[in-house]
């Protein structure tokens, strides 16, 4: 049974959904923190992604080589979107209708993780639904003050947590298992 593990990259103060937080968070790329993202990007085989976040994505990966580049490149990606509509591009699918009971079978198939790059509703979608397996969160010790939070509109949740690491840049990783019962 494949996981689905949600990756962000966030500051301090939690923003994450701002395109103009990347030239800072670039600067916190140490030889360790690329090393996990790799390691990340190579344990999975499909990405899953709401439509905002496959747009980017679309227009910045297909112009780019090299190992990292031609991995995601090659991989299968699954949209969930309401407005987009067949054919995609970029060895895409586009997931419409029951995303959840999709997201399921896609979970009983063989086959490496799935990940998902970038937080919204899809992320929302899937922790209602238990479907995410670990949270990835890699904290950069910086804060931006403005821009979209993860859980922004979300309900109570407690996570169970299942490493703690600190890297050379002095950016956190906080890896957390699916949503528990408070104590």
């Amino acid at each position: 049974m494949r996981e689905i593990i949600v990756a962000a990259e966030v500051t301090m103060d939690g923003v994450v959904n701002n395109p103009e937080i990347f030239p800072e968070i670039f600067n916190y790329h140490t030889d360790d923190v690329q090393d996990y993202l790799d390691k990340l990007l190579f344990s999975s085989d499909a990405l899953l992604s709401g439509r905002l976040t496959y747009e980017g994505f679309a227009q910045i990966w297909p112009t780019r080589t090299g190992d990292m580049a031609d991995y995601i490149n090659k991989m299968p990606k699954y949209v969930a979107s309401r407005t987009l509509k067949e054919p995609l591009s970029w060895n895409s699918t586009l997931l419409q209708g029951d995303i959840v009971e999709q997201l399921r079978k896609l979970k009983q198939e063989d086959g490496k993780n799935l990940v998902q790059y970038g937080v919204g509703e899809l992320t929302h979608t899937m922790l209602n639904q238990g479907l995410v397996d670990k949270f990835q969160l890699l904290v950069f010790p910086f804060t931006f003050g403005q821009g979209g939070r993860w859980f922004d509109g979300m309900d109570l949740k407690h996570f169970k947590l299942i490493e703690c690491k600190t890297f050379k840049s002095g950016a956190v990783l906080m890896q957390y298992g699916q949503a528990v019962n408070a104590h």
